[in-house]
């Protein structure tokens, strides 16, 4: 299991909260479907854009577990939000991230664009 160190940033904000969870759980390979719209375009530096949330969830499928994720940041600001940090892997390998979010709606509750950065 993987270890989740969150970011001082979410403390009331369920928006922040979010934009965290959504965050570890693209660095994990488990996301929730819900939490993104179908037609979401995934911006991958390696991969090129990844649309479609069933391409999307395929991608995931492919990521290996890291160890730990420490998150750094997490914010989110009307219809946009931004989480980044490091993962380590159990190889003793570790990289950072960074995903900056743009949402269907201001509820922030709905990932249409996700841009990485790592």
């Amino acid at each position: 299991m993987t270890q989740v160190h969150g970011s001082k940033d979410c403390g009331n904000s369920p928006k922040n909260k979010f934009v965290q969870d959504v965050a570890v759980s693209l660095e994990c390979g488990d996301a929730v479907p819900s939490a993104f719209s179908e037609d979401v375009i995934w911006e991958h530096p390696s991969k090129g854009p990844i649309s479609g949330r069933d391409a999307v969830f395929e991608d995931l499928g492919t990521r290996p577990k890291p160890s730990c994720v420490v998150v750094q940041h997490a914010i989110a600001h009307g219809k946009v939000g931004a989480a980044s940090g490091e993962v380590a892997f159990t190889n003793g390998d570790t990289r950072r991230f960074c995903h900056v979010f743009e949402f269907t709606n201001t509820k922030a509750n709905c990932v249409a664009i996700v841009r990485t950065y790592s």
